[in-house]
């Protein structure tokens, strides 16, 4: 029995050290008075965070506009992301759940399809697909439509490929254990069915939609393979801290991916403490 629980717990710990050690090397050496992203120490500076450069060439994350350019192109991407999953997610887990049709279960399973299929393969045929529609409409019109090139617009549609799938299983789940009672309740009292909607419905699968959303915000900032298809002349975080790589990293690196870290675990915390609330 202390033998089994002895290889139980160096089990656990292995793990965690596999799953965090990465990730604490990273955190440590964002603060690394260096001009290198790896050993050896050679003391703690901030100069990664706030330097101006005149330290070690090179301002840190908050006083680089390039990197700060490249967050903001993000968020700038993420956000309608999320937004167009939760609505779009909700409105396709009434779909699936409420509407009765022949070949929901079919349709159904096609939606998962875009979790599959490698994000690379996704953004080849996203960009193929809008790269010949731009073409045949600047034929048909004599006019450039920009917002079909690569760019802003392609990567939150190639984004949206795949996310909304995971946000509808999501807002879905939900919505098959809600009790319709409580609608038939709200009829019988004179409720519209809008107003049953918007008072009894949604707000039940508030919380789905908040950790929807969440989680789409995440995989939209973190997106990288399918991203890097569709990027255009403004590319989001990942896709500059990759092109940062190839030149030669230094702990500016590590400083930006400590704050993304940090990030994704706040937004992480929310959306259990939103569950949990609920």
């Amino acid at each position: 029995m202390r033998r089994s629980n002895a290889l139980w717990r160096l089990y656990v710990a292995a793990f965690y050290l596999f799953l965090f050690a990465p990730l604490f090397t990273v955190a440590v050496f964002a603060f690394n008075a260096s001009g290198f992203a790896s050993p050896p120490w050679r003391g703690f500076t901030l100069a990664w965070f706030v330097g101006t450069g005149a330290e070690f060439g090179k301002p840190g994350v908050l006083r680089d506009r390039a990197m700060l350019a490249a967050i903001a192109n993000s968020f700038e991407v993420a956000i309608p992301v999320a937004l167009m999953a939760v609505i779009l997610g909700t409105a396709n887990a009434f779909v699936l759940e409420r509407a009765q049709f022949r070949g929901k279960h079919v349709l159904a399973l096609m939606m998962l399809w875009p979790l599959v299929i490698p994000g690379v393969i996704l953004g080849i045929s996203i960009l193929a697909f809008f790269s010949r529609l731009a073409n045949g409409l600047e034929d048909w019109l004599q006019r450039d439509l920009e917002f079909l090139r690569p760019g802003h617009t392609l990567m939150v549609l190639g984004q949206l490929s795949f996310i909304l799938s995971l946000s509808t299983l999501i807002i879905a789940a939900r919505l098959r254990r809600f009790d319709r009672a409580l609608e038939e309740a709200a009829f019988d009292l004179g409720a519209s069915r809008t107003r049953v909607l918007r008072t009894v419905t949604l707000p039940y699968l508030r919380p789905a939609m908040v950790g929807a959303g969440l989680v789409a915000l995440l995989m939209s900032f973190e997106n990288f393979n399918t991203t890097l298809m569709l990027v255009g002349s403004e590319p989001p975080l990942p896709v500059y801290m990759y092109g940062q790589m190839r030149e030669g990293a230094t702990p500016a690196v590590n400083a930006v991916s400590l704050l993304l870290m940090l990030f994704a675990g706040g937004l992480a915390t929310v959306a259990v403490m939103v569950a949990r609330h609920d």
